[in-house]
């Protein structure tokens, strides 16, 4: 393979990953953001990694599953040449069942993951007794159960993928610096606006999250997942709780009152937490493209560039094969982007 130069404008997930995939097979690369590592969403607390459920299979659900199975090997890979924790683990996830039909739409979803997930990891429906005091309650008095789901720590997996970069001989600068040679931009909602603006049609935009961090120390128990909401354990004796989706928003980077009817929620569906001291209230703008898939690809109209954005809710759950894939691209010319993750999906 030929040695490349490459610029990747934006240190959140998707930039910092493909610049460590790069950097991985001998390319020198340089990370430029404006504000900061991980400074935009992928700066947040919740870090969940939560697959799509095991049915009506496509490209976007396979390219997931791969990138979830990718994830241990890669993480490990981060954390041993960055010589520090990226807070990532294989936890599994807990959910309730809420009435007969759901039970049965459950044991059909087991039965297809059994294939779909090529036995590398469940999806299976257990007795909520088997989870009696870390699980949400059940009315059908049974759970799901998958051990594909895993969880991070983004603000420490962002602080990791930095150092394996620099570990690897590449730079991150911060502040304002011209890019050079293959550039990727993957620069959040801002660079999703700019793209519709360029374009002149709506190709993706911003959609606000929040989310608690509270002190609870479950960090050996899976994440779980109800009401809507979340529960995500981290191995610092944390637990996020997240997270709302507000599509207008005034102050994208301010809490407001929805986290105090999250908060309530929370403790509704896990008493546990009743107690548990508020750490962190947060606030992001997470990037959605059109097709709610990531848009990874050519830069159209501008050869030697490209767009890695659109992470949205699943971001960091896609990093693995996102990095793969845009290494692929752009250092070996090698295109093996889903059609529907292609920026021309959005147009």
């Amino acid at each position: 393979m030929a040695m490349a130069d490459v610029t990747v404008m934006g240190a959140g997930a998707f930039g910092l990953s493909i610049a460590y995939a790069c950097a991985a097979r001998g390319a020198r690369v340089r990370v430029i953001d404006t504000q900061g590592i991980g400074a935009g969403s992928s700066g947040g607390i919740v870090g969940t990694l939560a697959p799509h459920t095991p049915e009506n299979w496509n490209e976007k659900k396979a390219f997931q599953f791969d990138s979830l199975i990718m994830a241990q090997a890669f993480w490990q890979g981060v954390q041993d040449r960055a010589g520090r924790d990226a807070g990532y683990a294989r936890s599994g996830r807990l959910q309730p069942i809420a009435d007969d039909r759901a039970l049965g739409l459950a044991r059909d979803r087991a039965t297809q993951a059994a294939t779909l997930w090529q036995g590398q990891a469940v999806w299976q429906v257990v007795p909520a007794t088997d989870h009696t005091d870390w699980a949400p309650h059940s009315p059908t008095g049974f759970l799901i159960h998958d051990t594909l789901s895993a969880r991070l720590h983004p603000r420490q997996a962002c602080a990791a993928l930095a150092g394996a970069v620099r570990a690897l001989g590449g730079e991150v600068l911060i502040g304002d610096h011209a890019p050079a040679g293959p550039t990727i931009w993957a620069t959040g909602y801002r660079g999703l606006l700019a793209l519709s603006q360029e374009f002149e049609r709506p190709l993706g935009n911003g959609v606000k999250g929040q989310a608690l961090l509270v002190e609870h120390d479950a960090r050996d128990l899976p994440q779980l997942f109800a009401d809507g909401l979340h529960i995500v354990p981290h191995g610092d004796g944390t637990v996020a709780i997240g997270s709302t989706t507000e599509r207008d928003f005034d102050a994208p980077d301010t809490t407001d009152d929805q986290l105090g009817a999250v908060h309530a929620r929370a403790i509704a569906a896990f008493p546990i937490l009743k107690d548990a001291p508020v750490l962190e209230r947060w606030a992001g703008v997470r990037p959605r493209a059109k097709s709610r898939a990531p848009m990874l690809g050519p830069y159209p109209g501008k050869p030697g560039q490209f767009v890695a954005n659109g992470g949205f809710k699943i971001g960091f759950g896609m990093v693995p094969k996102v990095a793969q894939v845009m290494a692929d691209l752009v250092l070996e010319g090698r295109d093996a982007i889903p059609a529907p993750f292609r920026v021309q999906a959005n147009f």
